[in-house]
């Protein structure tokens, strides 16, 4: 693996784990986006390094990441396999969430991150589908609710032990509210419909998960939010989450930069690839400091504040952005070979194009940024 030399940074154990098995998530990665079939061997190898257990507290058995060690750690990893960023990045957001509400003395916290020291089980999420508007109905019964509907872009789908998802629920009183679940991938009436058949990410099966007339005990409502807005616990959830996810992109985007720079270091004196070169290397550069400058804002443990929801919007749209420019310039460097089946750069090129569906969309933030700034209701 070719130094990617973008900014200077510290290095972490984290990081140095995740070089550790890195090769073995590499020579699985392409087979696996050929075949659109789950990076189960890469998270065998995460097991085996103890990084499911990354954002677990130190005195539950975990490693008590930062979500800064936590977006550097699916960064190193996106330079090996993106759809293994990508997918783990979601478990390790969850966690890092449960971590929050377990620092805030919240219910069923403390069990759920024991869990997943001990078993090293891997949490699923369906947030980046539902945000404020979920998909299906939840409806109250006797101990708890009944809920059903069909959740889409479920990472992990086929290695997941417990889904953190939502749900509207038409309450009587208050009108409608999003309800916060946890639900066990195994319980009755959860199907995985094995329909990910996409352009990229193809290892993360991210499929679509049904789910009829499924029991869900009281217990098992994490939070009871207004519908259709980024109210607090939310900017915290989506502000941790997109801070994560944006490390993954950016190490595809990184790791398009490397094969670029091997094929243009076979003719260093031609000035058109020293151009170009360049360019990429500063869009990574300016990239990876806004994800820095929104990681700052957001701190260790971050307080809700939509001003922080809003910067880290902000930077992933900047990877986003910068993402699909530079894995572009990455195959016109590298020429024919690049678009071939099988290319690191191809691979990328279809990959980092599904950084702009993730919510906020790239255009969705400008929109929010400029209501924020004008004064006009984000509602």
């Amino acid at each position: 693996m070719t130094t990617i030399d973008i900014i200077s940074t510290d290095t972490s154990t984290f990081d140095d784990r995740a070089n550790e098995i890195g090769p073995v998530l590499a020579v699985n990665a392409h087979r696996h986006d050929r075949d659109g079939t789950f990076v189960s061997e890469a998270y065998d190898a995460l097991r085996d390094a103890g990084l499911l257990k990354a954002a677990v507290p130190l005195e539950l058995g975990g490693d008590g990441a930062t979500i800064r060690e936590l977006a550097g750690l699916q960064r190193t990893l996106g330079h090996y396999c993106g759809a293994t960023a990508l997918a783990s990045a979601m478990h390790q957001h969850v966690t890092c969430f449960t971590a929050w509400r377990y620092r805030r003395g919240m219910p069923g916290a403390e069990a759920t991150l024991r869990r997943i020291a001990d078993e090293q089980i891997v949490l699923v999420s369906t947030g980046g589908g539902d945000f404020t508007h979920p998909a299906g109905e939840a409806i109250a019964v006797d101990g708890g609710y009944r809920v059903s509907g069909r959740k889409r872009f479920v990472s992990q789908s086929t290695g997941g032990t417990v889904m953190s998802t939502m749900f509207p629920f038409s309450d009587p009183d208050r009108g409608m509210r999003v309800l916060n679940m946890a639900v066990p991938l195994a319980a009755e009436g959860v199907s995985v419909a094995d329909n990910w058949d996409v352009l990229g990410m193809r290892g993360t099966a991210s499929d679509d998960v049904v789910l009829t007339d499924v029991f869900v005990p009281q217990e098992r409502v994490l939070a009871d939010r207004p519908y259709g807005v980024i109210d607090p616990p939310l900017q915290v959830i989506a502000s941790i989450g997109f801070s994560i996810i944006s490390g993954a992109y950016l190490g595809v985007a990184e790791a398009a930069y490397a094969e670029a720079l091997k094929a243009a270091a076979r003719h260093p004196d031609d000035p058109s690839a020293q151009r170009t070169i360049g360019l990429m290397r500063n869009k990574l550069r300016v990239a990876s400091w806004a994800l820095d400058g929104a990681l700052t804002i957001l701190g260790d443990d971050p307080t809700p504040s939509y001003e922080g929801f809003l910067a880290v919007m902000a930077a992933k749209a900047e990877v986003a952005r910068a993402g699909v420019e530079v894995c572009d310039l990455a195959m016109q460097v590298a020429g024919g070979g690049a678009f071939f089946k099988g290319s690191i750069i191809e691979r990328c090129y279809r990959d980092i194009r599904a950084a702009a569906f993730h919510p906020l969309t790239p255009e969705a933030t400008l929109l929010a940024a400029g209501k924020d700034a004008l004064g006009v209701s984000a509602d």
